[in-house]
């Protein structure tokens, strides 16, 4: 099962799965979020509740879709159970913000009136869910009728968990800091964790998996990357950030992609210096960028101390200047102007 969440970050969470826990469901759900793994994982939770095996085809209607009206989701809502008890109506990246004047108001209505038998679910995937508080009725009538869930990432330790039972399913061990390691190197989304899990797992020949495994077989995300390319800078390793950058260009990463993730990785060292400079600690850092893990807050106080001050603000201002000229000129080689710049850094 999905990890634990705070009360305090996140009530409608810990209400769905109390509820669930319960078997006692809201008439009507919203689900959003970045963690569409867990998002995922909750669907079906409600699905294996509500719907017996073997009756799907009368009692789950899927519905999608910007072009959907609301008769369509008030008639799949009001369509009687049929071998079960429930019915459950999902309605996937319908953008109820969006819809004209009538159909929200159709939409009002159903919302004040679904049946005992259904359950309605909105789900936001590839579109983004923003509330227009403008549209007044329709969001009291969301307050009043909807769960509205947000799938966060989670916590580090909610994270850690889940990566070691997912380890010892695949009958392997992570330990707390190989797993912070990971989480740093492969990010903390867990949907893209779990085919990281599965290649690590299937590549480590003992049954401790090792900061090694990791880097042999695992996709590092962008951050991981960047933060390679500005540590090799800072400890004077220019080869190697070169080398850092030449991969993600031939990976045909686009190069303002690349320069505003340089540009946060550098804002960050700033602020490690000033750290430094001011006797903070790594849980400053922590709450400063709002990191999950104090493990990235200690690689970047590592990496602050080969730098000063004036270096950090003379970098951060080359990288503002370069990321204006890349927006505003037209036929700037972007490519060209990028690997000159880390060649900068590297001079300073």
């Amino acid at each position: 099962m999905a990890s634990e969440k705070k009360t305090s970050k996140n009530a409608a969470y810990d209400r769905l799965r109390a509820a669930l826990k319960a078997q006692t469901t809201a008439r009507a759900y919203l689900f959003y979020g970045e963690e569409s793994y867990l998002r995922q994982t909750y669907v079906q939770q409600l699905q294996t509740l509500l719907i017996p095996k073997g009756s799907e085809d009368f009692n789950l209607h899927r519905l999608s879709g910007p072009r959907l009206t609301a008769q369509e989701v008030a008639d799949a809502v009001e369509a009687m159970p049929m071998m079960a008890a429930n019915t459950l109506v999902t309605v996937t990246d319908w953008d109820i913000f969006k819809l004209e004047e009538a159909q929200r108001s159709q939409l009002i209505e159903l919302l004040e009136d679904i049946p005992e038998y259904c359950t309605l679910l909105f789900i936001y995937d590839t579109v983004a869910y923003k509330r227009d508080g403008k549209m007044k009725k329709l969001a009291a009538a969301i307050d009043k009728n909807v769960e509205v869930v947000e799938f966060q990432g989670q916590s580090r330790d909610a994270l850690v968990r889940w990566l070691q039972k997912r380890f010892r399913a695949l009958d392997h061990q992570i330990d707390l800091t190989t797993a912070d390691y990971m989480l740093f190197y492969c990010g903390t989304m867990m949907d893209n964790l779990i085919s990281e899990v599965s290649k690590v797992a299937a590549y480590a020949k003992a049954q401790q998996i090792t900061t090694a495994d990791i880097d042999a077989v695992a996709e590092p995300v962008l951050d991981a990357r960047i933060f390679d390319m500005t540590n090799h800078i800072s400890a004077g390793k220019y080869d190697r950030a070169a080398a850092v950058l030449g991969d993600l260009l031939r990976m045909q990463t686009e190069p303002i992609v690349i320069l505003g993730a340089i540009g946060k990785e550098l804002r960050r060292l700033y602020t490690a210096r000033m750290a430094i400079d001011a006797g903070k600690d790594r849980f400053w850092l922590m709450e400063l960028w709002q990191m999950r893990s104090d493990y990235p807050a200690k690689l970047l106080l590592q990496a602050a101390r080969n730098v000063d001050h004036e270096w950090c603000k003379r970098s951060l201002t080359a990288c503002q200047v370069l990321d204006r000229r890349m927006k505003s000129e037209k036929n700037i080689d972007r490519e060209g102007e990028l690997t000159k710049f880390v060649l900068e850094l590297a001079q300073k």
